[in-house]
């Protein structure tokens, strides 16, 4: 593929709000993680809360759009100048050529869990100013994002579960190669709800500790939330050599288990080889792998057969240990962690985990470390088997 660029990026999370906080983070190797007191949420684990979330209604002229997770939206939005970064390329290339890409899984459905504790006793009927379409619907978060910008282009929700923030990506090249757009706004934004914390609490993957992925006593997720997004265009004939780039995607579908990975990283491997190939690179041209690493048995596993089976001792590790799993913003945050990387020249450790297990032959990082780092590889392995990785790149790396 041809290489495009990440003129502008920002993170949000329990790190921090924006690039200066989760860089900070990441370079003490320090988690945001805390203890479980989400409202309604009598649950014994931990979870990567944003703070003050609920204390910054949407903008008035888009209160019909107001829930938790448009509000994380918009401040993600309004951080590093993102917003005014977009309106620079909305001044180059106007607001019909700049599309919207956004990955999300339970979007606003926070906003229909209230509705539902405020039916009608009698009827039953949801309260009239639940507005599910501009709320709950997955679209909402690119509806608002779109709106927040004034954007007119075209736009689009992402809901792959935990691929879904790197898929976006993928979604934008194919616009941006077909010349239906100059310029996209691709990111994730996933907020906590109930249905989030007891489902995965059904399905007794919840920790009741600060998740440590890879470590040999490992024993499931912790749930955070993000609002990521990056400004992707297409390469200029002149680029600066430290520019971010995203040089490959790949995508597979091993459709394995509605829930479970291939045991064997099947799917996982198929779309780390195609984004190796899309990029041009060998796996010994990566300097540090982002693991989609979730910290439950079965998925660590299956991560590190498909990585070791491509990889010799390529430094890697877990940033969800950090930020929590944000699920369908999880993809986003890990590659604007991997733009970090780069421009940063960052290895970031594994936030949490003391002792990597011994089953996974990986170069796994208990410390965050300053290295030479061009080529990065993030992944991300959703359930159903909906895989994605995407290898990003300084300009003096790429294949123009």
């Amino acid at each position: 593929m041809k290489p495009l660029t990440l003129t502008h990026f920002t993170a949000t999370s329990c790190l921090g709000r924006g690039l200066d906080a989760t860089l900070a983070a990441l370079r003490d190797a320090r988690g945001g993680l805390a203890r479980c007191d989400f409202e309604r949420a009598n649950l014994d684990t931990w979870v990567g809360a944003v703070d003050g979330v609920d204390a910054q209604p949407v903008r008035a002229d888009l209160a019909d759009f107001e829930c938790r997770n448009n509000r994380l939206a918009q401040i993600g939005l309004t951080q590093d100048d993102f917003a005014g970064r977009v309106e620079q390329a909305v001044a180059r290339y106007g607001a019909e050529r700049v599309g919207v890409f956004i990955g999300t899984s339970t979007a606003g459905i926070l906003e229909t869990e209230l509705a539902y504790q405020r039916r009608d006793p009698q009827s039953g009927a949801l309260p009239a100013g639940f507005r599910y379409a501009e709320t709950h619907n997955p679209y909402s978060v690119a509806a608002f994002v779109r709106a927040y910008c004034g954007l007119r282009g075209p736009a689009m929700a992402i809901s792959t579960a935990c691929s879904s923030g790197a898929k976006g990506f993928a979604s934008a090249r194919r616009m941006l190669e077909a010349r239906l757009i100059d310029a996209a706004v691709v990111g994730g934004v996933d907020s906590l709800c109930l249905t989030t914390l007891y489902g995965f609490n059904s399905l007794e993957l919840l920790s009741r500790q600060p998740c440590r992925p890879f470590d040999i006593a490992r024993d499931g997720i912790s749930i955070g939330e993000a609002a990521a997004f990056a400004l992707l265009e297409r390469t200029p004939d002149a680029s600066d050599e430290s520019a971010v780039m995203l040089l490959g995607i790949g995508e597979s579908s091993d459709a394995h288990h509605m829930s479970s990975p291939h045991p064997e990283g099947l799917g996982a491997r198929i779309a780390i080889e195609q984004a190796l190939a899309g990029a041009g690179l060998d796996a010994g041209d990566i300097d540090y792998i982002n693991l989609h690493g979730t910290a439950t048995p079965s998925n660590d596993t299956a991560e590190s057969r498909a990585v070791s089976a491509l990889f010799d001792g390529t430094p890697c590790s877990s940033t969800k240990g950090a930020t929590g799993h944000t699920l369908g913003a999880a993809g986003a945050i890990e590659a604007v962690i991997a733009a970090l990387a780069l421009r940063d020249q960052l290895l970031p450790a594994g936030v949490n985990t003391t002792e990597v297990d011994p089953a996974l032959p990986l170069d796994y990082l208990l410390k965050s470390r300053r290295a030479r780092v061009r080529t990065v590889l993030s992944n991300s392995f959703g359930f159903g088997g909906s895989n994605c990785s995407l290898v990003l790149g300084r300009a003096d790396r790429a294949r123009l």
